[in-house]
């Protein structure tokens, strides 16, 4: 009984110094980003126009949205799993002619919130100067 007291008190002891560190913590147990983080949040909270910046993995390219203004969509995931839409206007900026499933795409942004995870716009520049460019970064190229 005494050797299992000892094992839990030293084992909190070393998480309470890999937490008091993170530095000490492996990439790996370091999932969620900064980006990651306000997308959760503003999820969570049912927040829309939020300005959000992040990576994730695309999980399904859509047909494109061609009501309107045209628009490239396609699902990423995020490191903490959340989904997320991204809508990126092809008439104001590139499109992502070479996007498969499971690239990694890099994002900046305005949040939407839905129930399905949200949606990210403004992913290009604002032709009239009002509104904060956004971007996607692509295979070492930055569509805008």
């Amino acid at each position: 009984m005494k050797k299992i007291l000892v094992l839990v008190v030293i084992a909190g002891m070393l998480l309470g110094v890999l937490g008091a560190n993170s530095q000490l913590l492996p990439s790996f147990a370091k999932q969620n980003t900064a980006g990651d983080s306000v997308v959760e949040r503003a999820f969570e909270n049912r927040q829309s126009d939020v300005q959000v910046q992040g990576e994730g993995v695309v999980i399904k390219v859509l047909p494109d949205d061609n009501v309107g203004s045209r628009h490239q969509k396609f699902i990423l995931k995020l490191p903490s799993g959340q989904t997320l839409l991204i809508s990126h206007n092809i008439d104001l900026a590139p499109r992502l002619d070479s996007l498969s499933t499971g690239d990694t795409v890099e994002f900046y942004g305005e949040y939407e919130w839905n129930a399905k995870g949200g949606v990210v716009h403004w992913t290009h520049h604002d032709p009239r100067g009002k509104h904060l460019n956004g971007w996607l970064k692509h295979n070492g190229s930055t569509y805008q």
